[in-house]
């Protein structure tokens, strides 16, 4: 009878902590898309003061200021990890901006304008670097929930597999430089 007991514990207690480890891992995950979360905020606060800066010796490329502005409002209004698209459309704006900036000397010149590139350029590296966090993390989520025996585990309590971060098939491409 005893030895019953002592069975019947110690398969609790392995249930247990394949749940608490599930449960670390889910935590995990959703700590680090907070962190994306919060990089992705510290972008969407610079490009005003881009644009704006942008604006006063540009003033006649409304069009791709208008474009920057409109992405960034569909990147903030998406949410969680399938929000990939719009972060994508707004980096590829983002692109067309600076490019825009190249036509403009003064611009080029102007010390409001080169922190602000610096600081965009250091925000987009952050990004990616939390967002390749983000997605070891989900591995490690994904692949405990798929291993046995902790998927009898996730299947009682409903512990689901997350979506990693991924990129459009046309970034998959590598971009033409031209001179």
């Amino acid at each position: 009878m005893w030895t019953a007991i002592a069975i019947i514990v110690i398969v609790l207690l392995y249930f247990i902590a394949v749940y608490n480890g599930l449960i670390a891992r889910r935590n995990q995950v959703r700590e680090a898309w907070a962190t994306v979360d919060t990089q992705l905020k510290r972008r969407y606060d610079l490009i005003p003061n881009l644009v704006e800066t942008v604006q006063g010796a540009a003033k006649h490329e409304k069009e791709t200021l208008s474009a920057v502005t409109n992405a960034r409002n569909a990147a903030m209004a998406a949410n969680g990890p399938s929000s990939g698209d719009a972060q994508n459309k707004l980096t590829e704006t983002l692109k067309s901006l600076f490019a825009v900036a190249e036509s403009y000397p003064d611009l080029k010149a102007n010390q409001n304008f080169l922190e602000l590139q610096r600081e965009l350029t250091d925000t987009e590296t952050k990004i990616q670097a939390t967002r390749q966090f983000y997605n070891t993390v989900v591995m490690g989520l994904n692949t405990q929930i798929e291993q046995f025996p902790s998927n009898i585990v996730a299947r009682m309590f409903g512990i689901m597999p997350e979506k990693m971060f991924e990129i459009q098939e046309s970034e998959r491409v590598a971009p033409k430089v031209k001179f």
